[in-house]
Parts: C-alpha cells; structure tokens; sequence
C-alpha cells in the first residue's frame, strides 16, 4: 500500500504467520530501525539468525511496493526504514507425551512482521 504524504512516498510491506517468536524477531527489527535501506540489508545479511531471512523478504517487499509506485529511479540510498516491527500472532498448541501419561504442552509462537518505508531527500 502506498501512500503520499507531504511529497514524500511511503510504503510498507506486512509478513503474517511468519514461525519465529515476536520478541527475536524484535530484538532484530530494532537493529535496521532508521537505517537506509542498504545499510539495513548489509546488516541483516551477516547477522547468524533464522528471523533474518524473513526479514529480509519483508524488507525487498516494501522497497518492491515503493519502486512500482514511483516515476523516476530510486537511490537505495535515500530510502529510510521509518518503522519495523513485529506483532504477536496465534500460538499454535502442541502437546509432548510425558511420563505416566501426562501431556507436556508446547507452544509455537507466530508474528507479524511489518516494515515501512520512505524516501528522504
């Protein structure tokens, strides 16, 4: 979805169901928070973790929504991640056989990643 405001173009990308837990997955969206857009890409691109990947999906579809929209050519460089976050999503619900026929519950968390970006001049 884009939207103008101010002559500036924003846009955002949204991954839902995504089977990582929100809170690891914040502890990386708060890392690219601000960042260009290629500066945040170098950054998700070394760091050792599984929710990366994912977010950098997220991330080449927000910067695929804000190309399309746009006239004229885009300098990776000028385009600013404004807002990165991750909300709860639904836990799926497991259980583990125990002794003496006791069910240990498992919990499998789920987020939403959400990424907007802007073009700053």
């Amino acid at each position: 979805m884009i939207k103008i405001q101010n002559n500036n173009q924003k846009s955002h990308a949204l991954a839902k169901y995504i089977r990582l837990s929100p809170h690891k997955s914040r502890r990386i969206l708060e890392q690219i928070k601000g960042k260009s857009y290629n500066e945040a890409r170098l950054i998700l691109e070394f760091m050792p973790y599984k929710a990366c990947k994912a977010i950098i999906k997220t991330l080449e579809s927000a910067f695929s929504n804000l190309s399309n929209q746009s006239n004229n050519s885009i300098n990776k460089n000028d385009i600013v991640i404004i807002k990165a976050f991750a909300n709860k999503g639904p836990i799926l619900k497991r259980f583990q056989p125990r002794a003496q026929g006791r069910g240990f519950p498992i919990r499998k968390p789920t987020c939403h990643i959400t990424i907007q970006l802007e073009i700053s001049k």
